[in-house]
């Protein structure tokens, strides 16, 4: 779910467009579940995928970029300037790929 790149810590999600409501959580097969309102026409998932992120870590949303998957479900996010704890006790979820936890 949690891993550390190049630029940053990457996040696998796993986006559910045109919800009723946005949801984090939980975790399914090593992937944050994220609900989105919006509709996947013209990006707009993709930003309010970014934009519910940069809300619930409390960053910018220039902190945050989609490196991979920007036309599918599954997607993988690039969080800049942020610690692996300080986004997992954000997302407030157990990090699967965390070694102390398993």
């Amino acid at each position: 779910m949690l891993r550390t790149g190049k630029d940053g810590l990457l996040l696998d999600v796993l986006v559910r467009p045109r919800a009723s409501r946005v949801q984090i959580g939980p975790v399914h097969d090593r992937r944050l579940k994220l609900a989105v309102t919006a509709p996947p026409v013209d990006g707009a998932a993709n930003a309010a995928v970014v934009e519910v992120l940069a809300k619930t870590l409390g960053c910018a949303k220039r902190d945050l970029e989609i490196v991979s998957g920007a036309g599918s479900r599954q997607k993988t996010v690039a969080i800049h300037g942020l610690s692996r704890d300080a986004v997992v006790a954000a997302l407030g979820v157990a990090d699967p790929d965390d070694e102390e936890g398993a």
